[in-house]
């Protein structure tokens, strides 16, 4: 604590009462944040003295490295409200480039705990976490009064007594302030924006801190997919929060000139607009690997998070491995954002090739070996290439959370749901609020055919983050469920991405609004024709036109991809199978319906009132693969619930 306890401070109309934490203004309270306050301390603690700013910055940043703005903005923040306009120098005069005085005359009072009179607050100006304690009144006539009078006025003097001393009690003994339980690390900004190539910083630092804090229970931090689309930005703190629905933002930039890299961060709690904590990092490049730990220490403190000894543990600094290793690795995670899994993959591998025993590298490494497998039909050997490097991350680090989610993803949609359920509820003992690990629960449960567990795990990681997956994946265990509102409901709709533009379109197919549904697979393909989907909502775009055969001809280009590569996501060759089924192949819809149950999606009550398989439901072929999928739906359910 800065300040002395037990003094009020009067100068002009304002009384500073240290002991109460307050500053009034004749009587109304002035809000302050609490760094602001620090700052008026000093400096009314120093009237009449000019106080360097390295003198005011050691003062009030003890701990931390911060620039020379951070003062400067409480500075204005402090002048703001005393009322004094830019050049009026009533109160804070500013000596050039060297620091501050306080220039009002100061009067030291003994304080309000000595004069035992209490400061008067009102209700609807009182600061949070200020105590307000209510006034006493005096009798105010000598009339003489009768023992009744008497005896109902000394028990409401004494209520009121006791009220004020509750209040007192309750907010003294509070913490000074709520720490955030929601946070986003936006990308770090570049001060040169002609720097293409150290671009990928941004992100993938930020990616790393966010990592680095998944074992954290008592926040929940958005993940990098949330936090991408703001990358070379200028952000309005407030905006971005209600946007991702976060309570604390932290906001950075770095600037690198050769081997000399310099990162500046701020942390912002967005209900108070205090600044949590501010710092500057200055290292040389080829200490990069220590930012992530130094970041979020920081976070950790600002916030005043509790760990439990086993974070604690998982958070300790990662052991140094080689720069270039650690660069290769930052690439590959950046440009696994941009969707470019190819490169990625290329990138990552040349991390892993000089650094072998970091697992976060083997991650990624798996990460984008799935992507690409799945959405651009890699083949069965990405898939194996995947399961090889997530098997490598865990047996490195066995509770690393995103290998865990990766792995169970792969599993999922390679025909091994049962391996997936346990891995992800592993990794919901280790942080239960990892909303990318229920939405993957979500995930498989749906393959499993337990819709409405999947519906449940779905929401509760929107409940934990309103934006998880929302660029890639969307929430088919409504459309399964036949509740096809709710469905498009939950995608987003600022997002015309082409995998959200063909699931926007497949619910209005569903509703039967045939011109809505075909312009959106038609934009989707436009924008993304070699994805597996936006192919898809082609061939239905065609069976609105009536041109089945155009359709038809597109999924057996398909088919003969998946047949060469080995491509496995059942639920999308289920989708293949629907669409065969509307373009009236009813063979090719069979045939397509036991691949997908073969390969892992036995959701069978859906498979048995889907109205896009009407055409197939009267083979006898149809019924065989329905009671198929009821086999293994009912093992699974005996299995996990």
């Amino acid at each position: 604590m800065l300040q002395k306890d037990g003094y009020l401070y009067q100068f002009g109309p304002f009384l500073l009462d240290t002991a109460q934490h307050l500053l009034s203004r004749e009587g109304d309270p002035v809000p302050l944040t609490p760094k602001t306050y620090d700052v008026l301390v000093v400096l009314v603690e120093n009237s009449g003295r000019m106080l360097t700013k390295d003198h005011l910055m050691k003062t009030l940043w003890p701990s931390s490295f911060v620039e020379e703005s951070n003062l400067t903005q409480q500075i204005s923040m402090l002048r703001k409200a005393l009322g004094e306009s830019a050049g009026e120098d009533r109160y804070i005069v500013t000596i050039s480039g060297r620091g501050y005085r306080f220039a009002a005359d100061v009067k030291v009072l003994p304080g309000t705990a000595d004069l035992g009179i209490p400061i008067p607050v009102s209700p609807e100006a009182a600061i949070e976490d200020e105590p307000v304690v209510a006034p006493v009144p005096a009798p105010v006539t000598t009339r003489k009064q009768s023992p009744g009078l008497r005896a109902l006025i000394g028990l409401l003097a004494l209520g009121l007594l006791v009220l004020g001393f509750v209040l007192y009690r309750r907010h003294s003994t509070a913490p000074a302030s709520t720490a955030p339980r929601s946070l986003a690390i936006l990308p770090f900004q570049s001060l040169r924006r002609d720097d293409a190539n150290n671009d990928f910083l941004g992100f993938s630092l930020a990616d790393a801190v966010i990592t680095k804090l998944e074992y954290v229970s008592s926040i929940t931090v958005r993940p990098s997919s949330s936090v991408e689309r703001f990358r070379n930005q200028l952000i309005d703190p407030r905006k971005v929060a209600k946007e991702l629905q976060v309570d604390a933002i932290l906001t950075g930039n770095f600037l690198r000139d050769g081997n000399d890299l310099r990162i500046t961060s701020q942390l912002i709690d967005v209900k108070s607009d205090d600044i949590l904590w501010s710092g500057t990092f200055d290292l040389k490049y080829d200490r990069l690997l220590t930012v992530q730990d130094s970041v979020a220490g920081q976070i950790i403190k600002g916030l005043a998070l509790h760990l439990s000894p086993v974070e604690a543990e998982r958070l300790k600094p990662d052991k140094e491995i080689s720069p270039l290793a650690y660069e290769y690795y930052l690439r590959g995670v950046d440009l696994y954002a941009l969707n470019d899994f190819p490169t990625a993959v290329k990138m990552l591998q040349k991390s892993a090739e000089l650094e072998s025993s970091y697992a976060p590298t083997w991650a990624a490494l798996g990460r984008a070996h799935t992507a690409s497998a799945s959405f651009e039909l890699g083949g069965r050997d990405q898939y194996r290439e995947a399961l090889a490097a997530y098997e490598k991350a865990l047996s490195l680090q066995p509770a690393l959370i995103t290998a865990q989610i990766y792995m169970a993803n792969l599993y999922t949609d390679t025909a091994l749901v049962e391996r997936a359920v346990p891995l992800l509820r592993e990794a919901l003992k280790t942080n239960p609020n990892e909303a990318e690990a229920h939405w993957e629960l979500g995930y498989a449960y749906r393959f499993a055919g337990m819709l409405k567990e999947s519906a449940a795990e779905s929401e509760q990681a929107r409940r934990l983050d309103p934006g998880v997956k929302l660029t890639t994946s969307a929430m088919n265990a409504y459309l399964y469920l036949g509740e096809y509102d709710k469905f498009l409901k939950s995608l987003p709709s600022g997002n015309d991405s082409a995998v959200i533009l063909f699931y926007r379109g497949f619910g209005e197919y569903y509703k039967k609004n045939w011109a809505q549904a075909a312009a959106s697979f038609d934009r989707a393909f436009d924008l993304r024709p070699s994805v597996l989907h936006s192919r898809l909502g082609k061939a239905l775009s065609f069976s609105i036109q009536k041109q089945n055969s155009k359709g038809q001809e597109i999924l057996r280009d398909i088919e003969s991809t998946i047949s060469s590569r080995g491509v496995g996501d059942p639920e999308a060759m289920y989708k293949i199978a629907q669409v065969y089924a509307v373009l009236g192949d009813k063979i090719s819809a069979l045939r397509m319906l036991r691949y997908s149950i073969d390969h892992g999606f036995f959701a069978y009550s859906y498979f048995a009132t889907d109205p896009l398989l009407e055409t197939a439901k009267a083979e006898p072929e149809f019924a065989r693969l329905i009671a198929l999928a009821q086999q293994r739906h009912d093992a699974f359910k005996l299995k996990f619930f």
